[in-house]
């Protein structure tokens, strides 16, 4: 029954990427038709955007009412109706109002997932879990692609997707009995005891009193978990490496096209090279973590990026796929190593508090920073593009080296 539970979790997932790419993928056909600058697009991944910090925020209080299966099925249920009210819009403002239940639903869902996986299965289910999501984010521009070349339009394209996800939400609903199991073998039900022992040893040097002080032991206020050793660290890596992630893939075509004149056509298939690096090297990652720690995983993967971005910098773009592919084999381990490593880093009692904050942190790094890219691309060149993401790369790099088990210095709260 472990093994349909971890099936399900898995569809969850691919039903979180599903939807996240769409919007880019159908934006050229969508906004002439709505009468809007092409630049409106930002506006609506903004609203997403700000729905998901909002729902990653209070993922720990609606997890310990209602419990992770409710908390993900409610979700997926939301993202599907905002999805579907996508397809049926037919003005601006439409699409606006729609964004909000769709950042409100990815939010949870992402946090809720990452939590229970964490707690309850080795890393390698953490990295394939975030593999699944590179699935999702793959189909859905494909299922888009293939409906605007059937000539049906993008509001057909959002209606398949949509109905996809209210299916996987009516699987969800249908599989709540197994969330009531204690998943994982012997060996992650002894790593989840011997990580609860160590937390209640520990449990003053961690600074948990201050969330306990607070009057929520389970769900801590924001700023009591701020005030826990290693949380702004943990919170400032996740904004980095979002961020980082975010502006690679956006602006990957524009940094070729603009930079090393690579046409169009040929920067658009490029740029794709990224998302099936993160994809693939989180499937092998999986395997990896079986000899490899989590801290190990993040060092990996923040010397192959660093080896992308150096790649972009030689001259001509015949090089370029290799640095593409190079950046997200890189950032594939990354991701889901520091949520698996929450556990044990901050106990099992402040985990799923501590992973919406980090949820929101990535969700402000994604909606911030990429736009700050094309501001100093406007002014100073798209060639700063290897530049900014090695600058984002080496503050995250220093936060984890604060993080690192024997690193930290203990502070007062």
């Amino acid at each position: 029954m472990t093994h349909i539970l971890l099936a399900v979790i898995y569809l969850a997932f691919i039903s979180l990427g599903l939807p996240d790419s769409l919007l880019g993928a159908a934006w050229p056909s969508m906004y002439g038709e709505l009468g809007v600058p092409v630049s409106r697009a930002g506006m609506v991944s903004m609203i997403i955007c700000f729905g998901t910090i909002i729902s990653s925020l209070q993922s720990s209080r609606l997890t310990s009412r209602f419990g992770p299966g409710r908390v993900t099925a409610a979700s997926v249920a939301a993202t599907a109706a905002a999805l579907l009210g996508f397809s049926a819009s037919r003005s601006f403002w439409q699409l606006c109002l729609w964004a909000v239940p769709y950042g409100l639903g990815a939010g949870s869902v992402d946090a809720a997932l990452n939590h229970y996986v964490a707690l309850h299965f080795k890393s390698r289910h953490m990295s394939w879990l975030h593999c699944m999501w590179g699935v999702g984010a793959f189909l859905g521009p494909s299922v888009m692609g293939t409906v605007l070349a059937g000539g049906y339009g993008w509001s057909m394209g959002y209606r398949a997707v949509g109905l996809a996800q209210t299916v996987l939400a009516a699987v969800l609903v249908i599989s709540l009995p197994l969330w009531k199991m204690k998943p994982g073998n012997g060996k992650d039900r002894n790593e989840t005891a011997a990580g609860q022992k160590n937390v209640r040893e520990e449990k003053k040097s961690r600074g948990e009193e201050a969330a306990e002080e607070a009057g929520a032991d389970r769900a801590p206020g924001l700023l009591a978990l701020l005030r826990i050793p290693m949380a702004r660290e943990t919170v400032a890596m996740f904004f980095c490496y979002n961020a980082l992630e975010t502006t690679a893939g956006l602006w990957a075509s524009s940094y070729l096209v603009l930079v090393h004149k690579v046409p169009a056509e040929r920067a658009a298939a490029l740029a794709g090279l990224f998302y099936l690096g993160i994809t693939a090297g989180r499937a092998v990652s999986g395997f990896l973590t079986e000899w490899i720690s989590d801290d190990g995983m993040i060092r990996l993967g923040t010397g192959i990026l660093a080896a992308g971005f150096l790649i972009l910098l030689f001259p001509g773009g015949g090089h370029s796929q290799a640095g593409l592919l190079l950046m997200g084999l890189g950032c594939a381990p990354i991701y889901p190593s520091v949520i698996h490593s929450t556990p044990s880093r901050f106990g099992v009692e402040l985990s799923q508090a501590v992973i919406g904050v980090q949820m929101a942190g990535a969700y402000i790094g994604s909606s911030l920073m990429p736009p700050f890219f094309g501001f100093l691309a406007d002014h100073l060149g798209a060639s700063l593009y290897p530049y900014y993401l090695l600058v984002l790369l080496v503050v995250m790099a220093l936060m984890h080296q604060r993080i690192i088990p024997g690193k930290h210095v203990q502070t007062s709260l």
